[in-house]
């Protein structure tokens, strides 16, 4: 008798979970809808996450603090949220509760508390929404259209108006573009919907319209007759990487800035965390986001050599196939990416060991670099060899590596991960740009050597870092609260 109440008293309160997060749950859709304030739990999504997703973050998060972090007071500081008069902002609730659990003493309610760590967010500057333009579709282009169609909320910051892609557009065209966006092998269906306006040669995702227009050179389009002022052009077409040829973007009607989504020559590479904010949008009109795999180790780098410096290292990368290679073997540019990517393990360079110093200079000559391609579709792991100028352990490097994804600048790049069983599926997803595997990092006897190992989703990862660069550069910079 004694285990069956036990096992109804257990069932009574997993049903008191679910209703309450269910609450969590319509209390995150109405700030975001209705006043554009975006709750994540440790830099996790919240937005369109179902009961399971959330209460399993909340089991993540509370193994992160090493405090439980609960559903129930998840609700009582979403809601002492949306009772203030805030403007639109990105806030952490899951920093936001952990600390109230620590200073429970000085507030009486989750009210008094909100209101005092938020005091701030109503200085913030409100500035205009921004145009966006996707030129290229492929797929760092549709992941940036997925997210940004499922963050647009009330409008507030980025819109996406327009895609360009080469040749014709008729409805065939149009319907093959809007299935590429609709399903993905990868990354699963987009949880939102996509139709087709032949008339008007445009998408309409999620209700909203999205012209879609052919050229074969970025001068020639006059974007305002579509509507389209002061954007931004996020060039991932790969084309074009070099200031001049970027430039071109800039000879169209309608287009203010741009951004491209790899490596750029004679403008600044940015990885965002790192060394975004040592540039001026209102003076720099082309930007690039270097690579995924430059985006994936320089926050952890930049984290080691702030706290132990770092003398020399290696990197080496195992990087899931792109589309570059070939799918059976064939003649190929490059010698080995020649075979067949899905049967071969193919070794070839990558140029994120040079490009991390254009994010950190002091790493200039300190680092060699390798890659290795293998028959994986997305989901990548860099290994770092670090000789060290502080003799380390391996509790010292993960404590750095905690703190830096806990609080920070790097909060939204660098994700701790504590799982023993952690493989490259597991990481599929993310939003992170590195994912530190804490149970990998290996330390040589003497303390001056270091191996770590960082996970990365390079298609998912690497757009929402995209993302945070377009915001920087657009000045649609809302309050956060990591």
């Amino acid at each position: 008798m004694p285990l069956q109440g036990t096992y109804e008293q257990e069932l009574a309160f997993q049903a008191d979970r679910r209703r309450a997060t269910v609450e969590f749950i319509k209390i995150i859709s109405d700030l975001w809808y209705d006043k554009s304030i975006e709750l994540v739990l440790f830099r996790n999504q919240l937005i369109d996450r179902n009961v399971s997703e959330i209460l399993n973050l909340h089991e993540y998060a509370g193994a992160f603090v090493k405090k439980p972090i609960s559903i129930f007071d998840s609700v009582e500081i979403a809601q002492a949220i949306k009772d203030l008069n805030l403007p639109p902002a990105k806030l952490d609730i899951g920093k936001l509760t952990y600390e109230f659990h620590l200073d429970d003493q000085k507030y009486s309610n989750a009210t008094g508390f909100v209101a005092e760590k938020l005091k701030n967010a109503k200085k913030n500057k409100v500035n205009p929404p921004k145009d966006v333009v996707l030129y290229g579709f492929g797929r760092i282009g549709r992941l940036v259209a997925r997210e940004l169609m499922t963050k647009t909320g009330k409008g507030s910051q980025m819109r996406l108006r327009a895609i360009v892609t080469r040749g014709k557009i008729d409805a065939t065209v149009l319907e093959k573009r809007a299935s590429l966006l609709r399903n993905d092998s990868v990354h699963g269906n987009f949880s939102g919907t996509v139709n087709i306006d032949v008339k008007n040669s445009a998408l309409i995702i999620n209700g909203t319209t999205v012209n879609v227009i052919s050229a074969n050179h970025p001068e020639d389009i006059d974007y305002t007759a579509f509507g389209i002022k002061n954007a931004l052009v996020i060039d991932n077409t790969g084309a074009f990487r070099d200031k001049d040829a970027l430039g071109r973007h800039l000879k169209s009607k309608g287009v203010s800035k741009v951004l491209l989504t790899a490596p750029g020559k004679g403008i600044p590479n940015i990885v965002h965390g790192v060394n975004h904010l040592e540039y001026d949008p209102d003076k720099v009109n082309i930007f690039s986001a270097a690579s995924c795999t430059t985006n994936a180790i320089t926050p952890i780098l930049k984290a080691v050599q702030d706290a132990f410096g770092v003398v020399s290292g290696h990197l080496e990368t195992i990087h899931a196939y792109t589309n570059d290679q070939n799918l059976v073997d064939n003649f190929h540019s490059k010698y080995r990416r020649g075979r067949a990517a899905g049967l071969n393990m193919v070794i070839t360079e990558t140029g994120a060991g040079q490009a991390v110093t254009k994010a950190l200079p002091s790493f200039e000559g300190k680092l060699t670099s390798n890659a290795i391609r293998v028959p994986v579709p997305n989901g990548s792991l860099a290994i770092l060899n670090l000789d060290l100028e502080t003799e380390v352990s391996v509790e010292d490097i993960n404590t750095v590596m905690k703190n830096n994804a806990l609080e920070g600048c790097l909060v939204e790049q660098i994700k701790y991960e504590m799982s023993d069983e952690l493989v490259s599926s597991d990481i599929v997803g993310s939003s992170a740009p590195s994912i530190y595997d804490s149970k990998a990092t290996i330390v040589r006897k003497d303390g001056k050597n270091a191996i770590l190992y960082i996970w990365y989703d390079n298609e998912y990862g690497y757009s929402h870092q995209v993302i945070r660069l377009a915001k920087y550069i657009s000045k649609v910079r809302r309050f956060t609260y990591y």
